[in-house]
């Protein structure tokens, strides 16, 4: 039967037993290490702060390498080559440059009970504004990752039949985002930590299999690659190879979205909700394993060439949906009942990191937003309700990108969350080391990368969708405008706007502090101490988890 066309009833059943099986996990992990109640952040929204080596490690790779990630990576592979490989080397330096901060984030949160980027800003520069806007640069960056998890379950859904149009084309997902929301709500940060183990597994097993079976079926590794050259040769876009305009963006973009990752609160999320530093440390150097089953992935992209796939149709949009392009490779060139394990792991994959990304939403709102400024007083308790609303919230207003925005305007919308979140680092990543940036030098550049980033991403046009503006993540350097002057003008090397946007970020940020304490401007009140950033989970002082 033809992916898209007609219901996949054997591939449709599997998916949904598997479904059904980690929505029961979900409700069980309420009870999963828990402690006598929920009813505070560090519990529901951190998981007791007592996660072992491999359950951290499970869950922040689940969190990291989400079912956009297997759907998308090798989705852009087979649209445009070698660029789509950036992936690998991200995720390869991202582990020795996040080793040491995130071992102080976490020594320093554990001993002042913060549970988010923004408590940690917070308390460093005691300024409520720079929290607060790191605080909403995380909600509003996290939310279209959220909604990108929605665009790869519905890859999968379409590939099994499931492509109606309008609001009943969407249904499906509905059902699964209610299920997610409610496990999420009761179970807090333990339902994904539980059930990352079964996506994770699923995911290995289906990748191993596919990237030995495939090309032996195909013809190849050899036969593989030289049909993919001649395919893009033929189109007149795309390359196996890098080009002289592609390299530089290529290697930003690697670095940028390195130096991005770990910023993004969901990060944060399983880092703070590890026992302790060898915990973590153990994770930075066994994690790069899933770097290695990123780039075997992105191989597929090329194998779906090979095998002749074409997109699925989206009959809401009328336009192929480049992110069925892996679906329906596994559809056509696997039994049906492969296919179904197959697309499971990439729907449970969704859920996974959609669940986590909600909860650092959530955190974020809870404890920067609603207790710094509408309800100081709020107990514990009240803090807990309050992240669990949030998370259904967050996660809902995804469902809303999907349901009234083309679903490619949400793919751009990633862009703009990596450029948005880049900015958060002067305050929260060099903030862990040093206090000499001022805090109005650190206000200043955030204004000036969150602005500059989004000017630079609204003027990228996508000529192959028709698109004016947000068509990409790739602006030649003769666009760099500087108040309208044009230092390269003329040049077609492409580069990651978000990079530059971080380098005005430190530029202003540096001068605006030279001013501040040129003129004595008080810098605000640390709250933290030097052994805060080396505390560790046995030592004698340590602040109990769940004191408020």
């Amino acid at each position: 039967m033809t992916p898209g066309n007609g219901l996949q009833w054997t591939e449709l059943s599997i998916f949904v037993v598997l479904f059904l099986f980690v929505t029961v996990l979900g409700f069980v992990a309420a009870r999963w290490k828990a402690a006598a109640s929920l009813d505070h952040l560090d519990e529901w929204g951190l998981g007791g702060r007592k996660f072992g080596g491999w359950i951290t490690w499970f869950l922040v790779g689940g969190d990291l390498y989400t079912a956009y990630t297997f759907v998308a990576v090798p989705a852009l592979v087979f649209g445009a080559g070698a660029l789509g490989f950036y992936a690998l080397p991200y995720t390869v330096i991202l582990y020795p440059i996040v080793f040491l901060p995130a071992l102080r984030m976490w020594s320093v949160s554990r001993s002042r009970g913060y549970v988010t980027p923004a408590d940690f800003v917070r308390g460093r520069y005691g300024s409520p504004t720079l929290a607060l806007l790191i605080a909403i640069t995380g909600i509003v960056a996290t939310m279209p990752y959220i909604a990108l998890q929605l665009v790869g379950l519905e890859a999968v859904l379409r590939t099994m039949g499931l492509n109606g149009s309008g609001i009943v084309g969407h249904l499906p997902l509905l059902i699964a985002f209610v299920i997610l929301a409610l496990y999420t709500y009761q179970s807090g940060l333990r339902a994904p930590a539980l059930i990352a183990f079964v996506k994770d597994g699923l995911i290995y097993v289906v990748i191993l299999v596919a990237v030995f079976y495939l090309p032996a079926k195909l013809g190849g590794w050899s036969h593989i690659i030289d049909t993919s050259a001649a395919t893009f040769a033929q189109k007149k876009s795309g390359s196996v190879l890098l080009t002289g305009t592609n390299q530089l963006q290529y290697i930003t973009l690697a670095l940028g979205s390195a130096l991005a990752l770990f910023l993004y609160p969901h990060s944060l999320t399983g880092v703070l909700a590890s026992r302790g530093r060898n915990v973590i440390k153990r994770n930075m150097m066994a994690l790069p394993a899933y770097s290695f089953l990123l780039g075997l992935l992105a191989l597929l992209g090329y194998v779906a060439i090979t095998a002749g796939v074409k997109p699925i149709t989206n009959a809401a949009t009328g336009r192929p949906d480049s992110n069925t392009v892996i679906p329906v490779l596994f559809d056509i060139q696997f039994p049906a009942w492969f296919a179904g394990i197959a697309f499971a792991a990439i729907g449970i994959g969704a859920l996974v990191p959609a669940a986590i990304m909600s909860i650092a939403a959530a955190n974020l709102w809870t404890r920067n937003i609603y207790k710094e400024y509408l309800k100081r007083d709020a107990t514990p308790k009240q803090e807990a309700n309050q992240a669990k609303l949030a998370s259904l919230v967050v996660k809902f207003g995804a469902v809303a990108f999907i349901l009234f925005i083309d679903p490619q305007f949400s793919i751009d919308l990633q862009l703009i969350g990596g450029v948005l979140i880049l900015q958060t680092l002067p305050a929260v990543a060099i903030a862990l080391y040093t206090r000499w940036l001022h805090r109005w030098g650190l206000i200043a550049g955030w204004a000036v990368g969150m602005a500059w980033g989004l000017i630079m991403l609204y003027n990228i046009p996508n000529p192959a969708n028709g698109k004016a503006h947000f068509g990409g993540s790739a602006m030649p350097l003769g666009k760099l405008s500087i108040f309208g002057w044009h230092p390269f003008d003329g040049v077609a090397t492409q580069i990651y706007p978000g990079f530059v946007a971080l380098v005005a970020n430190l530029v202003v940020a540096v001068v605006v502090t030279v001013i501040a304490r040129q003129l004595k401007i008080f810098n605000g009140t640390d709250d933290t101490e030097g052994t805060d950033y080396h505390a560790d989970e046995h030592d004698e002082d340590l602040r109990p988890i769940g004191a408020h």
